[in-house]
């Protein structure tokens, strides 16, 4: 939501001259972004001096003599020659083939930022695989890692590390003399001596170095339209680069609205990093947006790597490519690789403050790398099964008679949900936690409604509070001196949906408790357990602030803002999942949409990606952006389907239902100013066209879940580019319009208006893929011509695979939870076929507390379709029975019989479809949590 105020809650005079703007923009319709109102980075003193910086002349010298080594970590000083600065170097051998890279100040002033809560805990260090000294002499070392053959070279002038494996560097650090890091410091005119009655001996090092500085514009004090930022430390931005020798291909560090393959940024500003509320962002645009996720991964037929750069404060990363055989690191390549051109890949990043804490994840393969990064930070949470069913939203339904009659609507028209949501207008004035009285005086009953249909509810509770003395949720807040505090000391205020806010502090445990503990159904009045909760703003979004955000001077506790900025996101989504847990008594799993992010958020519930607009290229541009997400962990990801903002077209809508229908998070939401747009509002046959698309994500649900428990177990994202599976196929590298859920199905939705046809690229050398509405055998490795017509949602299921479906299609999915299944067996060019099935109650703790769940293995092999418990110490019941067999690129039987264990055997029916090799069994009647086996003669 972004820029729409109650006007007559709030006087212009009291708004300002720039939030009188903003909002005479947004009521005359002028919707896009104002690139005016967000820095560049040459507005961003820090990233422009840094980027200033001349690659090849570091400063840096390795103090060999200082090293010192155990099994598991290197510590090592550095000194910056130029200002005679000690920094001290930590590197540790982690399990899994990954390296902690840690550079901090010898001695700071005073402590630096690190980065807590994101880390699932203190990451192991390998107990086999030791570290080992090879080689010394006065240029450098040279140490084993242990396994794989792999070394670590450490060069002492300049400072720079190298990672090789055999004959091959994977990675090295300050290659290009990147590094530098701005030591904290005591200004020249300062008073703190006096003030603290301190020698000013003390400070003599850092005084003696400053000498020799120049002071620029920004490093103590910046200003950036109307704000100024008081930056009491100082500068303290830190950077370093990275080689990627052999890599072309770099992905991740959302959230952009670019291609999933990143693109240099040469000539252009770097990508940033730096949670903003962007109105109506643009696409293909390295800007910040609403989230960020400091992880990158490059890509190569041979291997595949990560870096997870471990800072919550402005970061700018820049991307260019080269061929090292022209650098001095190219000349060594060649020497060892025999190459005069081999491509290579420099990535730079940039931090305002903090300290430099990277973890180098080696791979070698993709899943390793996804496994590396989730022992790190953890496994996207297991969400709700209704959570992955659709979602009906808008700013806002009007009142309970509109909630039922919008609910109603889903029913006469035949189209299920499971999530009806409101927005801010619900409230009572904009106080979260509380109902309008007026429109929605009886919360409970409306609840009901939805229970009574087995449906639930969303409510927006967004994290900037009335300043309000009448507001119990403020009182309690400011008595227990739970707000950020600006740089006098003072509550930290500002303009959001309210008028006048306060900020809680999440970063403050008290505070995280406390808010956790106002969802307790005694505490968050009207409240159910069929009510879940949306956390949006939460960059957080400060309208009359700078860049429409916190001021970086705001403290949280002994920090500041400029230290932690893009943690506030991932603070507000934990603490509201921690309330829907605790209200549950640690029984229920919460569902929370949160709008920023960090790295571990996903741990917390899903995210969109904001405030788009309806438009074909935001509609494509979905694809991309959800992709960069689950490469980095967070696979609970959508779009608003039709566009936020604007009014999508009858073609445009229905093919945003149709590609949203196969994304993870598939909710449908509007901007206030919008007309209505529920499904059954642009004529019978669009209505149909809705329907069948939504029916298609409800038949569907059994896999999304067994994907989704996965994502939750080992970290593999669910919505996948075609590469995570053909990491060897050079094709797939750049390509983003098409996509895969887990391993077996290819989905390439339509996104171009007017579209007649589309090319889909089946990959697999060898492989078949089968349309999953015709059931037409197609090759593998080709690219396959598709007519469409504006019903075509273009699927295919992989040769080789077993997918679960529920064809009766309910109003909800909880409707559906004890229906039979339909399984859809699609044989590889050997006549084999491999599938799963993961059932449990879909909605407790109780699959991970009380192992009860259900998890299938369907192996077809031999003209023989057999289910194995994966599960066998689990306990868990189902009324669910498999009332359908489908056998894609099958031969015709004699007969088919059905084997159970106790000895039974029957015989089953069956037809053949003998134009398209498909062969359907009816009725096994088997329970599908029953071990069996079908026998084809």
């Amino acid at each position: 939501i972004y820029f729409q105020f109650s006007v007559s809650l709030i006087s212009p005079l009291k708004m300002g001259p720039l939030l009188v703007l903003w909002l005479a923009g947004c009521l005359s319709g002028t919707w896009a972004v104002d690139r005016g109102n967000f820095k560049t980075c040459d507005q961003s003193a820090f990233c422009k001096r840094q980027r200033a910086l001349k690659p090849g002349q570091s400063p840096y010298r390795a103090l060999l003599e200082t090293l010192e080594l155990t099994n598991t970590k290197l510590t090592l000083q550095l000194i910056n020659d130029n200002n005679k600065v000690r920094l001290l170097l930590e590197l540790y051998r982690l399990q899994g083939n990954m390296t902690r890279v840690k550079i901090n100040e010898l001695k700071p002033l005073k402590p630096r930022f690190e980065v807590p809560d994101v880390l699932i805990n203190d990451p192991p260090t390998e107990s086999i695989a030791c570290l080992s000294l090879l080689s010394r002499d006065e240029n450098g070392v040279v140490l084993s890692l242990g396994a794989d053959s792999q070394r670590l070279i450490v060069s002492a002038k300049p400072f720079r590390l190298d990672i090789m494996e055999g004959r091959e560097v994977l990675l090295s650090l300050n290659s290009r003399g990147l590094l530098a890091f701005e030591h904290l410091r005591i200004r020249k005119d300062t008073l703190l001596c006096n003030y603290f009655h301190l020698s000013p001996l003390l400070f003599l090092p850092s005084l003696k170095a400053k000498e020799d500085e120049k002071v620029e514009d920004g490093m103590w004090e910046e200003t950036f339209k109307s704000h100024t930022d008081s930056k009491p430390n100082g500068p303290s931005s830190i950077s370093l680069d990275f080689s990627l020798p052999g890599v072309e291909n770099v992905y991740g560090i959302p959230e952009h609205a670019d291609s999933l393959k990143l693109k240099a940024t040469d000539g252009g500003d770097p990508y940033r990093l730096f949670n903003l509320d962007v109105f109506q962002y643009e696409v293909f645009n390295p800007m910040a947006l609403y989230g960020a996720i400091p992880v990158m991964l490059s890509h190569s037929a041979q291997r595949t790597m990560g870096i997870f750069w471990l800072n919550a404060a402005e970061t700018w990363v820049d991307i260019s490519s080269n061929t090292a055989g022209k650098t001095v690191f190219g000349q060594m390549l060649d020497y060892v690789q025999g190459s005069s051109e081999t491509p290579q890949t420099d990535v730079r990043w940039i931090s305002e403050s903090g300290i430099i804490d990277v973890f180098i994840m080696l791979g070698p393969t993709p899943t390793d790398v996804f496994s590396q990064y989730a022992s790190l930070t953890g496994t996207q949470a297991f969400p709700p099964l209704s959570a992955l069913a659709y979602h009906q939203c808008r700013w806002n339904y009007n009142d309970q008679e509109d909630v039922a009659a919008v609910d109603q609507g889903f029913d006469d028209h035949d189209i299920p949900y499971d999530f009806i949501w409101l927005d801010i207008e619900h409230t009572d004035g904009k106080r979260y936690f509380t109902w309008d009285p007026h429109k929605f005086p009886q919360p409970k009953d409306m609840l009901q409604g939805l229970l009574d249909k087995r449906r639930k509810m969303v409510t927006i509770v967004d994290p900037h509070i009335k300043v309000d003395s009448s507001y119990k949720i403020h009182n309690e807040i400011r008595s227990k001196g739970f707000y950020v505090k600006s740089k006098d000391g003072g509550d930290y205020e500002g303009w959001c949906w309210p008028g006048n806010s306060g900020y809680p502090d999440f970063t403050n445990p008290e505070m995280r408790a406390w808010w956790a503990s106002m969802f307790a159904y005694d505490q968050y009045e009207g409240s159910m357990e069929n009510m879940y909760t949306w956390n949006d703003m939460n960059e957080p979004s400060v309208f009359n602030g700078p860049e429409v955000t916190m001021h970086k001077d705001a403290l949280h506790g002994n920090w500041e803002n400029r230290d932690l900025h893009n943690l506030y996101g991932l603070y507000v989504q934990r603490a509201t999942a921690e309330g829907l847990i605790e209200r549950s008594g640690g029984v229920e799993r919460p569902f929370v949409l949160a709008r920023a992010f960090f790295a571990g958020s996903q741990r917390y519930g899903a995210v969109w990606t904001g405030d788009n607009a309806a438009e074909w290229e935001h509609l494509k541009i979905s694809i991309p952006m959800c992709l960069s997400l689950g490469l980095v962990g967070v696979s609970f990801c959508g779009a608003d389907v039709g566009g936020f903002f604007k009014s999508p077209s009858t073609e445009l809508l229905v093919r945003w239902y149709q590609t949203g229908a196969y994304q993870p998070f598939f909710r449908a939401h509007a901007h206030l100013d919008t007309p209505r747009r529920e499904p059954w509002l642009f004529g019978p046959e669009n209505t149909a066209l809705i329907r069948e698309a939504v029916r298609q994500r409800y038949a569907l649900l059994p896999y999304w879940y067994q994907l989704f428990y996965h994502a939750h177990h080992s970290g593999q994202p669910v919505m996948r580019p075609l590469w995570v599976e053909y990491p060897q196929d050079t094709a797939t590298f750049s390509m983003d319009d098409q996509f895969l859920l887990g391993r077996d199905l290819l989905v390439h939705p339509v996104t171009e208006e007017g579209a007649r046809g589309v090319t889909a690229y089946l990959p697999g050398k060898g492989e078949v893929w089968f349309d999953v509405h015709t059931f037409q055998k197609h090759n593998g490795a080709q690219n396959l011509y598709i007519p469409v017509t504006i019903s075509s949602i273009p699927v295919f299921q992989r040769g080789g695979s077993i997918i679960s479906r529920k064809a009766r299609v309910r109003r909800s999915s909880s409707c559906m939870e004890h229906d039979p299944y339909t399984l859809f067996v699609a044989l590889s060019p050997k006549r084999f076929a491999q599938g799963e099935l993961y059932i449990d109650d879909g909605h407790t703790f109780n699959f991970d507390k009380q192992k009860q769940f259900i998890h299938r293995r369907f192996s077809f092999a031999n003209n023989a379709l057999s289910s194995r418990n994966l599960a066998p110490g689990s306990q868990f019941t189902t009324f669910s029975w498999v009332e359908k067999i489908v056998i894609l690129g099958a031969s015709k039987p004699s007969k088919a019989t059905l084997k159970t264990p106790d000895g039974k055997e029957s015989q089953l029916e069956f037809e053949f479809d003998a134009s398209m090799s498909v062969l359907t069994l009816r009725k096994p009647g088997v329970n599908a949590g029953l071990d069996w086996t079908v026998v084809l003669q």
